[in-house]
This record gives C-alpha cells, structure tokens and sequence, in this order.
C-alpha cells in the first residue's frame, strides 16, 4: 500500500508540475502576443485592444461556417441555399426527393418563376421521350446530343484529378456531354467514355505553341478522337467578364503544367480575350478556321453586356454562310473560376436577362433553329432549368451543380487548394475524401434526376416533352408581387408546337420563305 500511495503521489506531483508549465508557458506565450501587439503598428484593434482583438479575427472566420449550419435560413444563403443544395444531395444520393408540409420558398420574391400547370396535363402513356438535337448539320461530323442537361466548363487544374474522373464516369452513365473547360483534354476527361466538348480558351492550353498560340498540329490530334464532340470558343465567362482564367501556383503541378505546356509552380494567367480576335470578322475567321481544321461543330461561350455586337454578328453570318454551331450564354453572376470581386458581382449581365435577349436577336435573324443555345450559370435545379428552356435554351449546363453532386460542401475554399470535399484541390492527403467510382454513380444520378424533375414540369404545363416548353409556360413575379407572362416580358412568336421542325419552319418564315404557324396558345 505505501508503495502504491508513493507512485500515486509521484504521478500527482509530476501532473501538476506539467499543468504549472503550460500555464506558465500559455502566459509567457499570451505576453509575447501582448506586447507585439502593443508595438506594432499595422492594425489598430490589436494594438488598443491587444491579445483579445484576435477573437474578432478568430470568430469572423469561424461566422461563415456557423452561419451556413446554425444561423441562416433554408433560403437565405449565397451563392446556394441549404434548400438547394439539399435537393441536389438528394438526387445525386437517388433518396426521396419528397417534401411535407407545404413549400418553404418564398414564391413572391421578384424574379421567381412560375410554371403555368395545365387543367389538363399530360399523361404518362402520352408522355414522350425527350428528343435529342443535332448540333452542326452541316459539319464533317455533326454531333447527336441525346440529353438537354449536360456537365459545363470546369478545367483540370480548378478540379481534381479524381473529381474529373468521376464526372467523366458519371457522365458517361447519364448519357450527358463533359466540357474540359479552358485547361486542355486530361487522361482523366477520357477515362470515362464520356462525349467531349474541347473549350478553346484565350491561352489556348492543350492546343498551344509555347509563345501561346495555335498549335494547328496538336488541335488537329485531339479532333481525331472519337470521344472529343465539339469545339467550344471561350469568349468570356460568369465568373470574370473580360479578364482571363486564374489558376494559382500551388494548383499547377507538373501533370497540369504538362497538359497545359506551362511552367511548373507558377501562376497559370489567361490572357483577357483571344490576341488574333479584335473584332466580329476575325470572330468568324477563327470559327471557320477550327470547323476546317477539326471537321466538328465549333460555338462560342460568352458573357452578355453589351449586345449590339450580336446584331453584327449574325449579319456577317447570313453574308459569308460562316455559321455557330451553337452559343453558349454564361450568367455574369459567377461561377467556379477564381475572380476578382469587382467583376463577379458587378459585370455581365445574369441570364436571366441575357437568355431571352439573345435568342430574340438569333430569331431575327433567322438563326434560332441553326444556333442553339446552350445556357449556363446557376442552373442548378430543374425549376431553373426548365425556366431556362422556356426562355429560349436548347441546352442546360451547370458545373456548381455537378460539384455539389460529387460531395461539394460551399466552404467557398475553390481557389486556396484547400477543399475539404478533394473537389478543387490537388492535395493527394484530401483526394482520400473523394471515391471516383461512389461518386460517379452520384453525378449519374444527379443528371437523371434533374431530367426526370423537368419532364414532371413539362407534363405538369400539358406538353410531351421539355423541349416544348415554350414562354407562355412560365410566369416571372415582379417587384409588386404580381406574377407575369414570360412572353408578355420578352414577347415572342413562338409556335405552340416546338418540335425542331416546327422550329426550323417558323425560321425559315422569319426569312419570308414559307408561311408560319400561329403563335399557338397561351393556354394547353
């Protein structure tokens, strides 16, 4: 027993000479801080309030988690609420997406839309599968996209190896197209199967001369490919109008560096447009000069803020028959890429103005059959993709959403190389997180899902199929709570029936060839 009592008493004796040293420590540690905060003169609340002004820094730090999990509301976040985001985890998980209780959306909020049901919906014997759109008839290799709802531009470099890898999978599963973004055709975009689209940016990564020109010979190899689809210029994106793509140095490793033929560990800087495009000719130059080279459709991706240059456009179009295949129409309220804040808040205009803009210009110029228009930005659910059809898209892509289907938790850390989902960031330690072949059949799922939710609408306003939803399907409410008609905002010819046919009948009636259908009804 004394021998026990001893040891006992040693061991006390021994935590409590540890505990007076951390104490000791901790104060000697607390009056260092004290007394540099004192001295330094770089931030005021240190030095008037030192060792506890760190708190502010601490807790403002902390707030955006808190606030994401305990404080704000179901519809209240930014960029994408918890409500959002729920229904996409739902999906992509394939759980019930089923809600009780009536709607926690606040459906008087300006700009919300509302799908016009009809008395008489369609029913599922009537239902009809969703038809799929040729893109470039008149190419070499025209291209047969079966689904309305594809993966959008997110570059190797921005994602992670095994992030594009499982949406490579995943959009192989789903049947929907995969855009490489403006960082080159990686391995990884191949693995999958997945149809391509290859983004040409302003830097011309994958296709590039090291004095960042075209390299005519590589674009030509990955033409040869039989998963690359289409060519996509690059123009300007959501998240940065007018200024080029930013991949900082921790992201560029020597796999990314190589694919891009660019320098190891530095930062990857896009220049702010295409130097050999100054005007609209040179626009059609580079467009007839990739369709020649590669054989396959070529489009251009663009942010809308000015748009006089459109008319201009479509004009020398109809004056040389040097045709888009498509134009891909970003929102200017952001998107993946890192930005600078001046110009993802303030420039370009979001689409839901610039959806029904542009397909107006296309339409009055004959071309809204020709051209389809692939929207993008915050098109992440199917009430906004549906919205997005109804306004004039042919096509919907999203990236935000694919990401949030792979696991993305909006830590809003896309650009530190920090992301504790593996989605953005190239630490082989956070790539564990991150199951290609789990969250590929997640991505899958996602995709369907949302098609499936966008048939219930279209059916829900008595049409067959979503590609015939029209303007007159969807009201928009205004700032005094009153909701309209899409087409009384942006008033429209379009025929009730909008097979591509009927489509291609009422352009070619713009252009006084053959009669057109009547604009068809507002009702069902």
């Amino acid at each position: 027993m004394t021998i026990l009592a001893t040891s006992i008493a040693q061991a006390l004796y021994f935590i409590l000479a540890l505990l007076i040293l951390v104490v000791f420590a901790a104060l000697l540690m607390a009056a260092a801080v004290y007394l540099h905060d004192r001295m330094q003169s770089r931030d005021a609340i240190l030095r008037n309030y030192p060792l506890i002004g760190h708190m502010r820094y601490v807790l403002s730090a902390l707030g955006e988690f808190f606030r994401q999990y305990f404080f704000a509301m179901d519809r209240e976040e930014l960029p994408f609420n918890r409500a959002e985001r729920n229904w996409i985890e739902r999906a992509s998980l394939n759980s019930d997406s089923t809600i009780a209780f009536g709607s926690t959306k606040y459906i008087k909020e300006t700009g919300t839309p509302i799908f016009v049901n009809c008395p008489y919906p369609t029913l599922e014997a009537d239902k009809e599968p969703t038809p799929s759109f040729i893109i470039g008839p008149d190419s070499l290799h025209p291209y047969e996209a079966g689904s309305f709802f594809n993966i959008s531009g997110m570059s190797f470099g921005a994602l992670s190896a095994p992030a594009v890898h499982a949406l490579s999978v995943g959009a192989k599963m789903a049947g929907c197209w995969l855009n490489t973004g403006e960082g080159g055709l990686s391995p990884h975009h191949l693995a999958g199967g997945a149809d391509i689209v290859f983004q040409i940016g302003t830097a011309k990564y994958g296709v590039r001369n090291p004095d960042g020109s075209l390299n005519v010979d590589r674009l030509r190899e990955i033409a040869a490919l039989p998963q690359v689809k289409m060519f996509e210029i690059k123009l300007s994106q959501g998240a940065k109008p007018g200024k080029g793509g930013i991949l900082p140095a921790v992201k560029v490793t020597p796999e990314i560096a190589r694919i891009r033929t660019i320098p190891v560990g530095e930062d990857s800087i896009s220049p702010n447009r295409h130097p050999e495009i100054n005007n609209n000719e040179q626009l059609l130059d580079f467009v007839e000069r990739i369709k020649t080279i590669t054989g396959k459709p070529v489009g251009v991706k663009a942010v809308i803020g000015a748009y006089g240059w459109l008319d201009d456009l479509m004009q020398r179009i109809e004056k040389r028959g040097v045709c888009l295949d498509f134009f891909t129409l970003d929102s200017g309220d952001g998107g993946t890429g890192a930005a600078p804040m001046a110009l993802m808040d303030n420039v370009g205009l979001s689409i839901r103005e610039s959806l029904p803009l542009v397909h107006d210009i296309l339409k009055r110029h004959g071309l809204g059959a020709r051209i389809p228009i692939i929207a993008a930005g915050k098109l992440t659910t199917p009430a906004e993709a549906a919205w997005a059809l109804c306004a004039g898209a042919t096509f919907v892509n999203s990236a935000r959403g694919f990401m949030f289907a792979l696991g993305c938790i909006q830590s809003l850390k896309c650009n530190k190389n920090t992301c504790p989902a593996g989605i953005t960031t190239h630490d082989p330690r956070l790539h564990k997180g991150l199951d290609p072949a789990n969250k590929a059949v997640r991505v899958a799922n996602y995709c369907r899902n949302l098609r499936h939710d966008v048939e219930v609408i279209a059916q829900s306003c008595g049409v067959p199929h979503p590609r015939r939803l029209r303007r007159f399907h969807v009201r928009i409410v205004g700032s005094d709570g009153v909701s309209r008609p899409l087409n009384e905002l942006y008033p429209s010819d379009d025929p009730a029936d909008s097979s591509p046919q009927a489509a291609r009948q009422q352009a070619m009636a713009l252009k006084g060839r053959t009669p057109a259908q009547g604009p068809g009804s507002a009702g069902c």
